[in-house]
C-alpha cells in the first residue's frame, strides 16, 4: 500500500518532490527507499532513510534529499539541478534493516514518471 506521486515533465536544472504514503501498514520502523528504473536499464538505487540515517547513490548526492514525515506517513525525495539521465520511472519500496541497504526491499509502490527534457 504504498502510493507514489509527484513525478511529471521537468526541463534540465529544474525540480521536483516524490511523495510516498502509506496507506495500509504501517512503515514507520521500516528503512524506506527510492529506487528507480529507465527504460532498458536495470532497476537502480537512489536514496533511502531510517531511523539513523540515509544514505545516497553517488550519482544523486547534493542535488536530492530523502527525508520521512512520521506523523502523515509519508516520504518525499527533493529532487533539484535534474538531467536528463535522471529520466526513470521512481519507485518507493520499504523494508527492514538500516538505510544502508540498497536492495532487497519487500514492499513496492507502483511507481511515478519523472522525465527531464533538454
Amino acid at each position: 500500500q504504498l502510493a507514489e506521486s509527484g513525478g511529471g515533465l521537468v526541463q534540465v536544472g529544474g525540480s521536483l518532490r516524490l511523495s510516498c504514503t502509506d496507506s495500509g501498514r504501517n512503515y514507520r520502523n521500516y528503512a524506506m527507499a527510492w529506487l528507480r528504473q529507465a527504460p532498458g536499464k536495470e532497476r537502480e538505487f537512489v536514496a533511502a532513510i531510517s531511523w539513523s540515517g540515509t544514505n545516497y547513490a553517488e550519482s544523486v548526492k547534493g542535488r536530492f534529499t530523502i527525508s520521512r514525515d512520521n506523523v502523515n506517513n509519508t516520504v518525499y525525495l527533493q529532487m533539484n539541478d535534474l538531467k536528463p539521465e535522471d529520466t526513470a520511472r521512481y519507485y518507493c519500496a520499504a523494508r527492514d534493516g538500516s538505510h544502508f541497504y540498497t536492495q532487497g526491499y519487500k514492499f513496492w509502490g507502483q511507481g511515478t514518471q519523472v522525465t527531464v527534457s533538454s
